[in-house]
């Protein structure tokens, strides 16, 4: 089947691009609303961008009418955030985290969640995730209706039982948003394919002629 995205609705291809490029890390962001108030969402157009400088980046969409979302208000009148990883035992506090609340409401308190001060950056972080990343605010890029929001990452907190030896993570299984509106997957079956060098490319070529 060919689909033409000109030819579809905006909701039409939002429906199938979020359910072809999957799965997707969710950024579950904090930051600062205009009175302090913490607010507390999950964007699951992110990723990471580049290890030097360290860079992440996740796209905020309007609302209907045009409006920025209060993440990209707050972000841009403050920049700072932290972004945190979504692991199984916070989904319903994720997923009730989306829900369209007033700007005036703090998620964190509606979700019974608590804060600690970060060490780089004035907003807190989320105290009982186990993954989270202190950003300053990068670069931000308007992509038609989106924000592009790009985030230096100034500290790591990643809990001790995750690290092994040369950085390696172990044990760290965050869930992945699958498909609009509510597909999630785990993501603790992995496996391990070693990178090959050209040179070794070569020798398993001159292996197989000479058999």
């Amino acid at each position: 089947m060919e689909i033409d995205p000109q030819r579809q609705s905006a909701q039409a291809n939002y429906k199938l691009l979020t359910n072809l490029v999957v799965p997707r890390p969710i950024a579950w962001v904090t930051s600062l609303g205009d009175h302090g108030q913490i607010n507390l969402a999950p964007f699951s157009f992110f990723n990471a961008l580049g290890a030097d400088p360290v860079l992440l980046g996740f796209s905020i969409g309007r609302y209907d009418d045009g409006r920025l979302r209060d993440t990209a208000t707050n972000i841009l009148r403050h920049p700072e955030f932290v972004v945190h990883m979504v692991t199984e035992e916070f989904m319903a506090a994720m997923n009730l985290s989306a829900t369209d609340f007033p700007a005036s409401e703090s998620e964190v308190d509606i979700c019974g969640l608590r804060t600690q001060s970060s060490v780089q950056v004035q907003v807190p972080r989320l105290a009982e995730v186990q993954v989270s990343m202190e950003c300053r605010l990068f670069k931000h890029i308007e992509l038609g209706k989106n924000l592009l929001v790009i985030g230096e990452v100034l500290m790591f907190h990643v809990h001790d039982e995750y690290m092994a030896e040369r950085m390696h993570i172990q044990n760290f299984y965050p869930v992945g948003r699958m498909g609009s509106p509510s597909r999630y997957c785990r993501t603790n079956q992995v496996f391990d394919v070693p990178r090959m060098s050209y040179e070794l490319w070569l020798k398993k070529l001159e292996d197989q002629q000479h058999r």
